[in-house]
């Protein structure tokens, strides 16, 4: 049984007052520009969620600098580069530091790497997994559908590999990470990277390996509703049917419905090639989503891949941008734990 046909009478989350505003603020902002013809008003959406720029100053909270890089130009494509001014006290000043790609969420259609709740959330991850994280600009949907910020993923693996970064940094500890729809790109890209990379030839010419993937309250999908979905409908922030609909129409290829590949990872006839990388997949028990989150962990269960479930039974859909919630302080230990764990089995290896 999953577990949304056992949530029973569905409780409101009780959330600190600044949380429920800042998820007003949010819910109301997306409300405004989500067109029902499934286009966004950009200059609205823009005004609401005013971006931020990336400073080469180290910031005076987590001591982290940014700046941005251009992927390809020609289409808009470019990532934000969050590097720490201190290295850990344990570190030699060389140590080349691990990599976080990390795709943020938004419903395939809006925020972006410079909206000013991912430049926060990047820069204490930075700091606090001791790591450079590449927060992918990927094209929004619905002006550029699926497979596009797919194709962005990959393009900016192959930017770092063939032009490195400003700062010394592992690639060959280089993880996968993004929240909601950013995770749904993240399994893709991993995906499709570890298929491109698969002849002897590129690997070895390669220095890119994707050490791990972590996806944060993934969004997967299919024409069929789940059983949470069914029941937190309208009882529970950010995530509605409606919404999620919309989204996906946005999303996917013209004429594709929710069974689409890109939605319904789930499939037991869906491939992963050799090497797809371990896995952590983070579960909220107030996010309508759940159950598609477990559904995917069971099938690289079977599949026989590694993947690590993180559940937090009282976390909504997006709790991670909030560093108030005691949640989104566990989630980064369970990030730099898997992280190192994961690191160190490949050095045993």
């Amino acid at each position: 049984m999953e577990a949304g046909a056992s949530t029973g009478k569905i409780v409101p989350p009780a959330l600190p007052w600044s949380v429920r505003l800042q998820l007003f603020g949010l819910v109301a902002a997306a409300g405004a520009t989500m067109r029902r013809d499934g286009t966004v008003n950009r200059f609205v959406f823009n005004l609401l969620d005013r971006p931020v720029r990336a400073n080469a100053r180290p910031d005076r909270r987590f001591r982290v600098r940014s700046a941005d890089v251009d992927v390809d130009a020609s289409r808009g494509l470019w990532a934000r580069v969050f590097s720490p001014a201190l290295q850990p006290p344990e570190a030699s000043a060389s140590a080349a530091l691990p990599v976080v790609v990390y795709f943020h969420g938004g419903a395939f259609a809006l925020l972006s790497a410079a909206s000013p709740a991912y430049d926060a959330m990047c820069r204490r991850f930075c700091r606090e997994l001791g790591a450079v994280v590449v927060s992918v600009n990927y094209r929004l949907a619905p002006e550029h559908r699926c497979p596009a910020a797919y194709d962005d993923g990959v393009d900016v693996l192959r930017h770092l590999a063939s032009n490195g970064l400003p700062v010394p940094v592992d690639l060959s500890r280089c993880f996968l990470a993004g929240d909601s729809a950013g995770g749904n790109i993240a399994h893709h890209v991993a995906r499709l990277w570890i298929t491109s990379a698969s002849s002897a030839a590129a690997a070895a010419s390669n220095p890119v390996r994707l050490a791990g993937l972590i996806l944060v309250q993934p969004y997967f999908g299919g024409e069929k509703r789940t059983e949470a979905e069914k029941c937190m409908d309208g009882k529970v922030p950010v995530v509605t049917v409606r919404g999620s609909d919309w989204a996906w129409r946005a999303f996917l290829p013209e004429g594709a419905d929710r069974d689409h590949p890109a939605a319904h990872v789930t499939d037991e006839n869906a491939g992963l090639a050799e090497g797809f990388p371990p896995a952590m997949v983070v579960v909220g028990g107030l996010d309508p989503l759940q159950d598609w989150q477990r559904r995917y962990a069971d099938v690289l269960r079977r599949k026989g891949k590694s993947v690590r479930v993180v559940e937090y039974p009282e976390a909504i859909h997006a709790f991670f941008l909030f560093p108030v919630l005691l949640d989104s302080g566990r989630l980064v230990a369970e990030m730099k734990a898997f992280m190192d764990e994961t690191s160190a089995s490949e050095v045993a290896a």
